[in-house]
C-alpha cells in the first residue's frame, strides 16, 4: 500500500524525470534507437515476477514481536531513485526495483503486509528513530557511523564507485587525491557525500586545489550535470552506476572504490531484526534470493548470509 501525499507526488515526478533523462540520452536525438525498439530506460526495466511464489516460513514469522503478528503489517519507508534500486514504471505509480522485490519477498516469508510510503533518502533514517516508520529501504550502506543510531539487517553487498564521460582523462580512482581540482557530483545525504567531505583535507595536504562537491536530490539532475560538463565525475552506488552508464552513450563506469554491506534500516534496538534476518536467509535457502539478483543483473552483490549490523567493511 502506498500513501499518496504532495511530497510523494513530487518524488514520483523526480523519478519519472530521471527515467526520461535516461531515455533521452540513450536515444541521442530522442527518437527510437536502431531497430525500432522503445527507449532502453523503459524497455530494459525488468518486470518478471520473482516474488509471488515465495511461501511463509512459520519459524521466521514466530520471531516477530507479538504486536506485529497481531496487526499483520509494517510501515516501510522507501527512497525512490533509479534502477536497479527503486524506480517507477512509466505509469508513474508502480514501484519496481531490487529493493522492492526484497522487501516484498521478506514480507511474504513473514506472513505480513507492507504499508509502503515514499520518502526522500535523507529523511528516512531520522524518521526511523522517531518511530514514524518501522523500517526503511534506500540502498543504505552499513557504516560504523550509522550503526551508532540505526540497526541494519543486510541483504546485499554494493558500495561506492565512479562514472565519468568517455572523454575524461580519469582511468581509475584509487585515491580521492586523484579528484583534486575536479567537480564531483553525488547524492545528498549519502555515504558518498560523507566520504568526500571527510577527505577534503587530502588535496590541501598534497598542495593541490581541492575538489568541489555538488550534491543532488534528483538522480536526473545529477546525470544531466555530468552530460553537460558541469561536473566531471559521479560518485554513487556500484550497481546504480553500472546500470546507468549502459543506458547513456558517452559515459563509462570507472571502477569500484569501496564495498559496503547494504541493509534494511531500523531504529536502534529494534525487536524486528531477528525475524527479518531469518526471512532473508530463508530466501537464500529456497532460491528466491538468487532469482531476485538475476532479475536485476546484480549477482555480484550476493552475500553469504544476512547479518544484523555487522562492522563496516574496511
Amino acid at each position: 500500500m502506498t500513501t499518496t501525499t504532495p511530497r510523494t507526488a513530487a518524488l514520483r515526478a523526480t523519478a519519472l524525470l530521471a527515467t526520461a533523462v535516461l531515455a533521452l540520452t540513450a536515444c541521442g536525438s530522442g527518437g527510437p534507437p536502431a531497430g525500432g525498439t522503445a527507449g532502453p530506460a523503459a524497455a530494459e526495466i525488468p518486470t518478471t515476477d520473482v516474488v509471488s511464489g515465495v511461501k511463509k516460513d512459520p519459524a521466521a514469522a514466530a520471531l516477530l514481536p507479538a504486536d506485529v503478528r497481531k496487526r499483520g503489517t509494517l510501515t516501510l519507508a522507501t527512497s525512490v531513485g533509479a534502477p536497479p534500486g527503486t524506480t517507477y514504471l512509466a505509469d508513474g505509480k508502480t514501484l519496481v526495483g531490487q529493493d522492492v522485490d526484497f522487501a516484498d519477498a521478506v514480507a511474504k516469508v513473514l506472513g505480513i503486509r507492507l504499508r509502503r510510503e515514499v520518502a526522500s533518502f535523507e529523511a528516512i533514517l531520522p524518521a526511523l528513530g522517531s518511530g514514524k516508520y518501522d523500517l526503511g529501504t534506500g540502498n543504505f550502506g552499513v557504516t560504523d557511523e550509522r550503526r551508532r543510531t540505526i540497526d541494519f539487517v543486510t541483504y546485499i553487498n554494493d558500495g561506492q564507485g565512479f562514472a565519468v564521460r568517455k572523454d575524461s582523462r580519469l582511468k581509475e580512482v584509487t585515491s580521492l587525491k586523484q579528484l583534486c581540482g575536479l567537480t564531483v557530483a553525488t547524492g545528498a545525504g549519502t555515504t558518498f557525500e560523507a566520504t568526500l567531505e571527510e577527505s577534503r583535507h587530502l588535496c590541501q595536504e598534497a598542495g593541490r586545489k581541492p575538489y568541489d562537491v555538488k550534491t543532488y536530490a534528483e538522480s536526473g539532475a545529477l546525470w544531466i550535470s555530468l552530460q553537460q560538463g558541469r561536473t566531471d565525475v559521479v560518485m554513487s552506488t556500484i550497481n546504480g552506476l553500472r546500470y546507468a552508464v549502459k543506458q547513456q552513450p558517452g559515459l563509462r563506469f570507472l571502477n569500484e572504490f569501496k564495498r559496503l554491506d547494504v541493509g534494511f534500516a531500523f531504529k536502534k534496538g529494534t525487536p524486528l531484526a531477528p525475524a527479518v534476518r531469518a526471512a532473508v536467509n530463508r530466501l537464500k535457502k529456497d532460491g528466491s534470493y538468487g532469482r531476485i539478483l538475476k532479475k536485476w543483473g546484480t549477482g555480484a552483490s550476493a552475500i553469504k548470509e544476512s547479518r544484523i549490523s555487522p562492522p563496516e567493511i574496511t
